[in-house]
């Protein structure tokens, strides 16, 4: 079994990268910064494998799945936040394009050349592509549209893979962390852990290993008949009440 997680060098990526390590997979990490600054990600992943990758230059993917070699898991993770919260009638086009081709248009890319690899494997190992959206693709932050609108179109795009794969016994399926602690949201740490307690029922902060222990069992197969399932791992945030 092997793994491919873009992002997975920090964050939800690389708890995930370590939780999947754990459970015996092969993993690689592809992201877009300089392999010296994956360093520390790899020294904790024994035999894992980095390659450096921007997932807007969709011309780049089959040189990346070819270095990086046959996958049954791939996760969709790399991410990127809106440039500048703010009043959404001043959101800049440069914000707007930048979530769409990094959230989106990237990310289906990247997985329409992996689900084609994929249907030339055998069924087992399990296969499945899993896309890490964000309960912003059903919950609305104003100041950030431009990413919530990138990732509920990234919802919608694993509603089709699921859709399209599920026939070949390929997985597929939409993980929406709630507010964990990672350095995208290192920017608003303080106001977000006084209103964790207030909005969130768990009454904590997400981790990383929160969002890989999720991973796990469906890389495994062990919800393959769920493909096309939508799981918040939000500590409770995205429960309608009063």
């Amino acid at each position: 079994m092997k793994a491919l997680i873009t992002g997975g060098q920090q964050g939800i990526g690389f708890g995930i990268a370590q939780a999947l390590h754990g459970a015996g997979w092969e993993v690689a990490i592809a992201s877009d910064v300089a392999p010296d600054a994956a360093e520390d990600a790899l020294s904790k992943l024994p035999g894992a494998t980095y390659h450096q990758h921007d997932v807007t230059d969709i011309s780049a993917v089959p040189a990346l799945l070819n270095d990086v070699g046959p996958i049954t898991t791939f996760i969709s993770n790399a991410g990127v936040g809106a440039m500048q919260r703010g009043d959404l009638l001043d959101m800049s086009p440069e914000s707007f394009d930048r979530c769409i081709n990094v959230n989106l248009r990237g990310a289906v890319f990247l997985a329409i050349d992996v689900a084609r690899r994929m249907l030339e494997m055998p069924e087992d190992p399990f296969r499945s592509i899993t896309f890490i959206t964000s309960v912003s693709a059903a919950i609305l932050s104003v100041d950030r549209a431009e990413y919530c609108i990138s990732k509920a179109a990234a919802a919608m795009a694993a509603q089709a893979f699921a859709t399209r794969l599920a026939p070949e016994n390929i997985g597929v399926y939409d993980i929406r962390p709630g507010i964990i602690e990672t350095p995208m949201t290192a920017p608003v740490a303080e106001r977000y852990t006084t209103r964790i307690p207030h909005i969130v029922p768990a009454a904590r902060w997400g981790q990383p290993s929160d969002i890989g222990s999720v991973i796990v069992p469906l890389a495994r197969g062990d919800f393959a008949f769920a493909t096309g399932a939508q799981i918040p791992v939000d500590g409770g945030l995205s429960i309608h009440r009063l």
